[in-house]
């Protein structure tokens, strides 16, 4: 049942030749929280998402990520996910909870449409091009995420090794690191992770990271969030390339690393200097062999469709005010900086819809 539909809200077919009020690119969480609130404030929209199917980034996430290691999962607006089992999949728990709200709230999501670019229109609207079509809309909300950009540094030697190399991007799971000599390179979550999971089948596993990780104890409140939040902001507002959350946030200190810690698996390596045919070497003469290097290196914004609007700054951000970019007041993103959590998108949403309400109105009434 759409609950929109009986407030009025009507679930109807969106052509690309249509003209829209918004148009959201990315059914992800901030996505999909923005579509709620568009659909709770009746303004007309479509969404437009890439992916095959239902489940944003998460459907992509390797097997052996269950929905009980799932770090800081929050609920959309709306609609609670109640009763999953810790031990599946996320990636399955995740994109049947995604397809859920979006019958529940029959949010209207276009799927898979690769948005190619987002340019200036006639009458001050935007056209937002795409292989199956062409949007025109008084707004976008912006909503991608950074899944599509992984971020791969580049250091000397890399095209020597004869190794394997991958990204978390395409992180397959332990099982295939079975009897392999293993260098994970990256200090997140999601490093700390594979590192653990991968011990346990690989012959022998190295932890590289170019700062030392920084590990947090105890509980981390509102006020510690808010904090963390903050800083984050604070490069947004400069127009500077946004750090995640989880970088100001250290790790958290729980069991399981706690176990790591104990038994060496998390026993962190400088940087190396270069990569040699066989693994990696640094400047004191040490020299690690490898069968595999993984790079837990971390994503970037996914924004480059949004380039011929021209919004970069020259520290290589798109500088806000709120989820607003400061350089064009039609668009707004969602999921980026400050508010590429699961929390901080659900709020974002909301606060770019209001935005959005606000724009329209002075544009029917012919203001600028």
């Amino acid at each position: 049942m759409n609950e929109f539909a009986e407030q009025g809200v009507a679930d109807t077919d969106v052509d690309a030749a249509d003209e829209l009020d918004v148009v959201v690119v990315g059914a992800g969480q901030a996505g999909l929280s923005s579509a709620y609130h568009l659909a709770r404030a009746g303004i007309g929209h479509v969404v437009l998402d890439h992916a095959p199917r239902p489940g944003g980034a998460w459907q992509f996430r390797w097997p052996s990520l269950t929905y009980g290691k799932v770090h800081g999962m929050h609920a959309l607006p709306g609609m609670e996910l109640t009763g999953a089992d810790p031990l599946r999949p996320s990636s399955e728990v995740i994109a049947e909870y995604f397809a859920a709200y979006e019958d529940r709230f029959g949010l209207l999501v276009r799927r898979p449409v690769d948005v190619t670019a987002v340019r200036d229109g006639a009458d001050h609207r935007l056209l937002v091009e795409s292989a199956s079509g062409t949007w025109s809309a008084r707004a976008l909300i912006n909503a991608t995420g950074t899944w599509d950009r992984p971020f791969w540094p580049r250091y000397p030697g890399q095209e020597l090794f004869r190794g394997r190399q991958l990204h978390t991007a395409n992180y397959p799971g332990p099982a295939e690191f079975a009897g392999a000599r293993v260098i994970v390179v990256g200090g997140g979550t999601s490093a700390v992770q594979h590192l653990l999971e991968i011990a346990e089948v690989a012959a022998e596993t190295s932890w590289v990271t170019r700062r030392p990780p920084v590990f947090r104890d105890g509980s981390f409140g509102e006020a510690q969030g808010r904090a963390a939040v903050a800083l984050v902001e604070d490069r947004v507002r400069q127009g500077l390339a946004p750090r995640s959350v989880v970088s100001v946030t250290g790790l958290p200190l729980n069991e399981a690393v706690r176990g790591g810690l104990a038994s060496g698996v998390l026993d962190r390596r400088p940087m190396f200097d270069h990569l040699t045919r066989t693994g990696a070497a640094w400047p004191d003469g040490n020299r690690v062999e490898a069968d595999v290097i993984l790079w837990a290196t971390g994503f970037r914004p996914a924004i480059d469709h949004l380039a011929p609007l021209r919004l970069r700054e020259p520290g290589g951000g798109i500088r806000l005010d709120g989820t607003r970019a400061v350089r064009d007041e039609r668009i707004h993103l969602v999921g980026y900086g400050p508010s590429a959590s699961t929390i901080g998108a659900n709020r974002a949403g909301g606060a770019a819809v209001r935005e959005i309400q606000r724009l329209l109105t002075r544009t029917r009434a012919g203001i600028r």
